[in-house]
């Protein structure tokens, strides 16, 4: 059974930090995958947690994107900042949960996350788009938990 620690071979990790180091190529937003084993209880509450503890909720514009997976519960949830949320249309996270979900549903976790990634990351360019004094806010590396 997969964990936290081995659903993304080497190869495959190196792939994801570069989908999101190219979704935040041409935007401000930053991008964080977390991949912890349990989600006890609700997804979404966990995901906040995460989200403020990874310092998500710091960014400078408020344009920070956390895509939380809980792998053996098979939990994930997609959480944007304020500022990304006050101007996506409403149904855009659920919209990128499906398309990552069905690609994870034929086994396919890398492809469906890298997907997802590169979604997230049209949309940021869209609102907030990269600045010339733009800095890197947030580690593109993947964080894992237990």
């Amino acid at each position: 059974m997969s964990t936290a620690q081995n659903i993304l071979n080497r190869e495959e990790d190196q792939r994801i930090v570069e989908a999101i180091k190219t979704a935040e190529r041409n935007t401000s937003g930053e991008i964080k995958v977390h991949i912890e084993n349990h989600c006890k209880g609700d997804v979404e509450e966990r995901s906040i947690v995460v989200f403020n503890k990874l310092k998500l909720n710091e960014t400078k514009l408020r344009n920070g994107v956390l895509i939380y997976i809980a792998v053996k519960d098979h939990k994930f949830a997609i959480l944007g900042d304020e500022g990304i949320n006050q101007v996506v249309e409403e149904n855009f996270w659920n919209d990128v949960k499906d398309m990552m979900a069905a690609k994870f549903c034929e086994g396919l976790f890398e492809e469906g996350l890298e997907a997802g990634i590169l979604r997230c990351g049209e949309k940021l360019k869209t609102y907030f788009p990269y600045q010339n004094d733009d800095i890197n806010e947030i580690s593109d590396e993947i964080s894992y938990g237990e």
